[in-house]
C-alpha cells in the first residue's frame, strides 16, 4: 500500500488567495513531481484541466499518477522492495453568485490494495468591500484497504474533514489568513503490511501485526500573511499546530521570499522546520509480546523533525510566441528535506559479504535520519 507522500505544488498563495469574486481563470497544467528519499522513489505525471462556462460555472478535471519503488528500511527489515502504481482522477465545478462561490468536487484513486474515494463541497463569501472573506469546506472520504496476496482482507476506513478559514486585507501590501480543521478518522487506519519488534524471553527480536486505534479525531490551526515589498518582490510567513487523540502534537513553520525579475522570471527560497512527538502506543521495540492493546513502530509514529530548504523559478512565455494561448509559464521547484528520528532506529542487518560490517545489539541500533529531494516540473498555459 502506498504511504501517499504529500507534494505541495507551487501555490504562492494556497491557503490564503483572496477570491476578488471571480472564477479561476481557464488553464490546463501539466506536472512532472519526483519525490526520492529514504530509499523510496515516488515519480509521475498529472495533468489540470479547467474551463469556464459563461462566466457563471469553471469545470475541472484532473489526472495524478503516482509509480512508487521502495526499499526504505522499515521495508527492508521485514521484507523486500517493493514497486506499486497508483492513479487517481478527480473532477469538480465551481459556481458564482454574486460574491459566493460554491464548489463541489469528486475524486478516487486506486492501487493494487487501496480504492479511495472522495467527496467535498465548500463554499465563500466576500464582504466588507471584498476585503474580508471567510470560507467553509467539507469533505468525506470512503476507502477500502486490502493486502496483496490475501484477497480476503478488505476493510473499510472514512475520512470526515471540516474547515474554516478567513481571509483579511489588512493593506494595500499585507494580506493575512486564518484557517482551523477538523478530521475524524474511522475504520481500519494502519498498514496491514507493517508489523512492530517485541523482545522474546530468549532475547531474540519477535514480530507481531501493528494495532492502531479504530479512531482518530485531530485539529489543526494554520495563520498565513504574505507582505508586498516596495520592489514588486513579497515575504510570506506561516505557522500551523497539529494535535490529535494518538497523542501527536506537531509544529511546523515556514519563511518563504518571492522576486520578480524583470517581465519573465520569478524566483523564490524558502525553509521550514517541522517537528512532532510520537504516538502513545509507539514504541521501536517494545518489552514483550502484546505489550500493550494499540502497537506501532511506523517511524511516522515516532518523535521526528524535518528541515526542508527549497528554490524555484518561474518563466512567463511571452504572448507573442504563442499561437493558441493567452499566456504560458514554465515551473521548476527544488526541495531538499534533511529528516531526523529522535526514537526510530536503523534495524536493516549488515551484508553478511560485508568484512566491515559491525554487529550491533538488539535495541542498541543507531537512530535513523535521511534527506530526501522533492522536484516539482510544471507547465501552466491560459486560454
Amino acid at each position: 500500500m502506498i504511504k501517499h507522500v504529500t507534494i505541495l505544488l507551487a501555490l504562492i498563495l494556497t491557503g490564503m488567495q483572496l477570491q476578488a469574486a471571480v472564477l479561476p481563470e481557464d488553464r490546463t497544467e501539466v506536472l512532472y513531481h519526483r519525490y526520492d528519499g529514504g530509499g523510496v522513489t515516488i515519480d509521475g505525471p498529472s495533468v489540470l484541466v479547467r474551463k469556464d462556462i459563461a462566466n457563471k460555472v469553471s469545470v475541472w478535471g484532473n489526472y495524478y499518477m503516482d509509480f512508487v519503488t521502495s526499499a526504505s528500511p522499515d521495508v527492508l527489515s521485514q521484507g523486500s522492495p517493493y514497486t506499486e502504481e497508483r492513479t487517481e482522477t478527480g473532477a469538480g465545478i465551481d459556481y458564482l453568485r454574486g460574491r459566493t462561490t460554491m464548489s463541489l468536487s469528486i475524486s478516487q484513486s486506486s492501487e493494487s490494495d487501496y480504492d479511495a474515494e472522495t467527496v467535498g463541497f465548500g463554499i465563500s463569501q466576500e464582504f466588507f468591500g471584498d476585503l474580508s472573506t471567510i470560507s467553509l469546506n467539507y469533505s468525506q472520504g470512503n476507502d477500502t484497504v486490502k493486502q496483496n496476496g490475501t484477497p480476503e482482507f478488505s476493510e473499510p476506513a472514512h475520512h470526515q474533514r471540516f474547515g474554516v478559514g478567513w481571509t483579511q486585507v489588512l493593506s494595500k501590501s499585507w494580506i493575512m489568513a486564518v484557517n482551523a480543521e477538523t478530521v475524524l478518522d474511522e475504520g481500519f487506519l494502519n498498514n496491514p503490511y507493517r508489523s512492530v519488534r517485541f523482545l522474546t524471553n530468549t532475547g531474540n527480536v519477535g514480530f507481531q501485526k501493528e494495532r492502531y486505534p479504530s479512531t482518530r479525531n485531530s485539529d489543526a490551526y494554520a495563520i498565513r500573511s504574505m507582505y508586498y515589498l516596495p520592489y514588486r518582490a513579497s515575504l510570506r510567513a506561516e505557522a500551523r499546530y497539529f494535535t490529535d487523540s494518538w497523542g501527536i502534537t506537531a509544529n511546523n513553520y515556514e519563511l518563504r521570499y518571492i522576486h520578480p525579475y524583470k517581465d519573465q522570471f520569478i524566483f523564490e527560497a524558502k525553509v521550514r522546520t517541522y517537528s512532532q512527538s510520537q504516538a502513545s502506543f509507539y514504541s521501536d521495540l517494545f518489552p514483550h509480546i502484546e505489550a500493550q492493546n494499540f502497537l506501532a513502530s511506523d517511524k511516522e509514529m515516532s518523535e521526528f523533525s524535518d528541515l526542508a530548504i527549497g528554490l524555484g523559478v518561474s518563466y512567463e512565455i511571452k504572448a507573442s510566441r504563442l499561437k493558441f494561448f493567452d499566456k504560458a509559464v514554465v515551473n521548476l521547484y527544488w526541495d531538499n528535506i534533511a529528516f531526523d528520528y529522535a526514537n526510530y532506529s536503523y534495524k536493516v542487518p549488515p551484508n553478511p559479504g560485508d568484512e566491515n560490517a559491525v554487529s550491533v545489539a538488539i535495541g542498541e541500533e543507531p537512530l535513523y535520519s535521511f534527506n530526501a529531494n522533492v522536484i516539482r516540473f510544471f507547465l501552466s498555459a491560459w486560454y
